[in-house]
């Protein structure tokens, strides 16, 4: 019975603290040596041994590639929620290099004497399978509300969940008896067992008994790895099993695995001679023989996707026609990077697999498979995702496709002497200040890290530096684009001059976006200031802070934030101002106009890097959950009708957010039709969240929308007709679909505010009559 998983081998070392070194050494020569996997014994009540989880910590400490795992973990002195903690964090800490071996106990005169529980046999199974319940438990940090598991022999009562690890931890089950081999086959990663401690045959029926477990639990028998503890010594001649010269040994194991499955040897020495010969003289015999003998056979390789992920798959998706450049780093619904992966910053996501293309090839290839899968008809959606911050893309889904361009996030200074670099669209804002500052440059981008490039350089970017440097877009010197036919191609102000200006600011639209060249501008040390202001009087105070930003230097670019009123408290304004001069007074004078437009009930201003601004983002994978719901307005001037506005929009309470982001300056600097970001006389972009998609709306069509010259869409949420065009002028938008139907006749790129091509538009057009 052959399984058809990879063969590899591991060691099993004594954890020995007389001399306290030797375990450690011992591993690192396994590492050395080749060995996949080094394991421990878990004996706490021996006094000539390491605590295993102490020891296991500082071996991962002092090697790099090899795998740790007890051999096995004594499960009744181990509380299974710390013992999952322990675990993620030794695999966070390890790269991913940690393995869960576990069993019901053993020595059990020892066991008491240290105050464990003495378990019958079928208690041991029970207590082992509540254990692994809260294990897996602690892990699923997909689940938001606590872990209750209330058993009879382990309990948790609402336990927070997580940390994650960096993998799918395999729990390896140390099983002999036909129940806990039962288990092994509905709950185990691996069967564990000791060939010394089996009768003939004994492999043979445990397989059986676990493959039978494992069907009626809908599981695929070759998702369970067969790993076997064996021990012996090299010599001369044969004396017994395992007992003789290396062709002995090859002989044997060869046939255990071919014969019985086995497809992880763990070798039991202590000896470094053993150790080398085995790894040099019998290891790879095993592995050249097994693989002649599974092509000569045609033996099928273990399934890549257990049982219960393939019930979680999108039923409208073709998973076998995933390109093969992709498959490797694919993430589908059951994969373990799944709930790392299906949310965005500030939504909540079920896509169908997430296609993560580490070059431009494979972004083609992932775009071929969307076609091919009925993005064009709309049958399945499809986002393409960057830094996953975006609030009005749609760069998760519901069933669909996700492109993830995140591996393509190298930056590269081009040319120092003109400030160009080169930014992989899937590097993060964060991420360029903090390479950009080495140099003392930067790009304005924003007002948070964790943004990425793509998104941002292809609708607009409104800064902290905005009044002084323009836009991000404002800086681009040519992108590289996947076009929707999977055409890679470089545009510029004089290489595909019309398609340069459609991916400043409409980008999303167009293509796939994989690399930037921009000109950093020079930038030293800043002043920025969090200023709060008694908002009370809320209408004088944003017409003040109008007229404060219209006067002030373009060296100041200031963010105004009002949330949510508190019962029983004045309202507040937060501002946030950056000033691009390092001189204290210059800072202080730039900033006294603004400290005068309300009263001021609290305030900070420091000197610091553009990078210890924007480098603001928490880490991590997103979490989003819902449906951002947002509005978003351009305004020319903060008027007193425009502030009274604003400011009986806030009364509503609709908002649990509002800001206003000053513009102006360098942005009013260029062409409207320059980019296709058309709104250059704006002097300010406003946006509000709320929780009520009715209500916020029904408030700002009221209150705000009467007075908006416009609107930025990265910051717009209402799906409505109506906003495409608020956001492009009637030229730009006819423009921008003359564009599409060049490089997207088909409507690709669809999932977002959507620019149908001037020929679709047309034949969607109701006809006129004479």
């Amino acid at each position: 019975m052959d399984y058809g998983h990879e063969l590899e081998f591991g060691v099993f070392i004594t954890p020995t603290n007389q001399p306290p070194e030797q375990p450690v050494q011992l591993a690192q020569l396994a590492e050395a040596a080749g060995f996949d996997l080094a394991t421990f014994q878990d004996h706490p009540y021996q006094p000539s041994f390491h605590d295993t989880w102490t020891l296991m910590t500082w071996v991962a400490a002092s090697t790099s590639r090899i795998r740790i795992a007890p051999n096995v973990l004594n499960v009744p002195l181990r509380q299974p929620a710390v013992v999952a903690r322990s675990a993620a964090s030794l695999d966070l800490l390890s790269g991913g290099r940690f393995e869960l071996g576990l069993g019901s106990g053993g020595f059990w005169d020892a066991i008491e004497a240290m105050g464990g529980t003495r378990l019958t046999p079928g208690q041991g199974v029970d207590a082992l399978a509540e254990a692994i319940a809260i294990i897996r438990g602690v892990w699923d940090t997909s689940e938001r509300s606590g872990l209750r598991v209330d058993g009879e022999h382990h309990r948790v009562a609402g336990a927070k969940r997580g940390p994650r690890p960096a993998h799918p931890i395999p729990l390896h089950i140390g099983a002999y008896k036909p129940r806990m081999l039962r288990l092994t086959g509905r709950l185990g990663d691996g069967w564990l067992p000791s060939l010394g401690y089996l009768q003939p045959g004994d492999l043979g029926r445990g397989n059986r008994t676990i493959d039978e477990a494992a069907a009626r639990a809908g599981r695929d028998p070759r998702e369970i790895r067969r790993l076997l503890n064996i021990g012996g010594a090299l010599s001369e001649r044969s004396t017994g099993r395992l007992q003789g010269p290396p062709d002995q040994w090859v002989e044997e194991l060869v046939e255990l695995a071919l014969a019985e499955g086995i497809a992880t040897f763990i070798l039991a020495a202590d000896d470094p001679t053993l150790m080398e010969r085995f790894m040099a003289e019998v290891a790879p015999a095993v592995r050249e023989q097994v693989a002649a003998e599974r092509a000569e056979r045609g033996t099928d390789t273990a399934p890549a996707v257990p049982a219960a992920a393939l019930a979680k798959r999108a039923p409208g998706l073709d998973y076998d026609a995933i390109p093969a450049s992709l498959t490797a780093t694919a993430v589908e619904p059951g994969s373990w990077a799944y709930a790392d992966a299906r949310h965005t910053y500030m939504r909540g996501g079920a896509p169908g697999v997430v296609l993560r293309p580490t070059s431009p090839a494979q972004v083609a290839d992932a775009l071929a498979y969307a076609r091919a899968q009925g993005v064009v008809e709309g049958r399945v959606p499809l986002g393409i995702r960057s830094g996953g911050h975006g609030i009005s893309g749609r760069s998760t889904n519901e069933g669909g496709i996700v492109i993830d361009v995140g591996a393509l996030d190298r930056i590269d200074v081009v040319d120092a002497e003109r400030r160009l670099v080169r930014i992989g669209a899937g590097a993060t804002w964060g991420a360029v200040a903090r390479a950009l500052d080495a140099h003392d440059w930067a790009i304005t981008s924003g007002d948070y890290g964790g943004v990425g490039v793509g998104g941002l350089a292809t609708a607009g970017g409104v800064g902290f530096l905005g009044r002084e440097h323009g836009l991000t877009i404002d800086h681009i010197e040519s992108i590289e684009v996947v076009l929707a036919s999977g055409e890679l191609v470089r545009t510029s102000r004089d290489e595909r001059p019309e398609l340069f200006w459609g991916m400043r600011g409409a980008g999303g639209n167009l293509g796939v976006a994989v690399a930037f060249e921009m000109i950093a501008q020079p930038v030293g040390e800043i002043g920025f200031a969090q200023l709060a202001f008694d908002a009370s009087d809320t209408a004088d105070l944003l017409e003040r802070w109008g007229a404060a930003t219209e006067a002030s230097d373009r060296a100041v670019t200031p963010f105004l934030l009002i949330g949510r009123d508190r019962p029983g408290q004045s309202r507040i304004a937060q501002a946030m101002i950056a000033v691009d001069a390092s001189e204290p007074e210059t800072i202080v004078d730039h900033l006294q106009p603004f400290a005068m437009v309300g009263p001021l009930v609290q305030q900070q201003v420091v000197r610091t890097r553009y990078a210890g601004v924007i480098d603001n983002a928490a880490g991590g994978a997103h979490q989003g959950q819902g449906e951002p719901t947002t509005r978003s307005a351009l305004l020319r001037s903060i008027t007193p009708a425009v502030a009274t506005a604003l400011a009986r929009f806030l009364d509503t309470g609709a908002h649990f957010f509002f800001q206003t982001r000053a513009m102006g300056g360098a942005i009013g600097d260029v062409d409207a039709d320059a980019t296709a970001f058309a709104h250059r006389d704006a002097g300010f972009s406003v946006t509000a969240f709320g929780m009520d998609r009715t209500r916020l709306d029904a408030a700002w069509d009221t209150l705000v929308a009467p007075h908006a010259s416009g609107l930025y869409l990265s910051f717009e949420t209402d799906q409505r007709p109506g906003r495409l065009k608020e956001a492009f002028p009637p030229a730009t938008l006819a423009r921008l679909r003359a564009l599409k139907a060049e490089v997207d006749p088909e409507n690709l790129f669809r999932d977002n505010f959507n620019v149908v091509p001037a020929a679709l538009v047309e034949e969607r057009s109701p006809r006129r009559t004479a």
